[in-house]
């Protein structure tokens, strides 16, 4: 190869990469997770209740109460933005609480193994809620973020990632 053919291989992948990541596409690796955009929540079961555990067995019940999380789910989730990071992304969403005085705030996966349904992995953004919780102040003073981080192979087969508050869901799309 030429110093001459090697200079317009060179330019013509430098002009294709600057164009390829100036445009809006899905083969832009920029755009493959954007900004989150609100919809409504699908409406919870009354049996489905994640605090009683589903396994039973000899040892079971003692790693059950040594892992029961007791947080309720945020009002409102307001924002919802998905990070590209080597090996992964980090997931971070921003919601309003109902009260004030919440605390160890949590990104909690819908199921169990964290696993994607029909290519969406579903979170819910939770609280612990104290026990003098006030609803007094602004929304300003009850918001409260999170982030989890999930690696390459969690997203494997994910087109959509969608946190739930109470009253929506925040869902970042591929």
């Amino acid at each position: 190869m030429t110093a001459g053919s090697m200079r317009i291989t060179v330019s013509a992948l430098l002009v294709s990469t600057l164009v390829l990541t100036g445009c809006g596409t899905n083969l832009n690796p920029l755009n493959w997770f954007g900004g989150g955009t609100s919809e409504p929540r699908a409406p919870v079961a009354e049996n489905d209740n994640p605090l009683i555990p589903e396994r039973t067995g000899l040892f079971s019940s003692r790693r059950d109460r040594l892992a029961v999380y007791n947080g309720t789910a945020v009002e409102t989730v307001t924002d919802l933005t998905v990070e590209r990071v080597p090996g992964g992304a980090i997931i971070r969403a921003t919601g309003v609480a109902a009260v004030q005085g919440i605390y160890d705030v949590r990104l909690t996966p819908a199921n169990e193994d964290e696993v994607p349904e029909d290519g969406i992995l579903t979170y819910r953004l939770e609280a612990l809620r104290s026990a003098d919780g006030a609803r007094a102040g602004t929304p300003a003073s009850r918001e409260v973020t999170a982030a989890r981080k999930v690696t390459d192979r969690q997203l494997a087969g994910v087109s959509r990632i969608r946190v739930e508050g109470v009253t929506n869901a925040q869902v970042s799309r591929r």
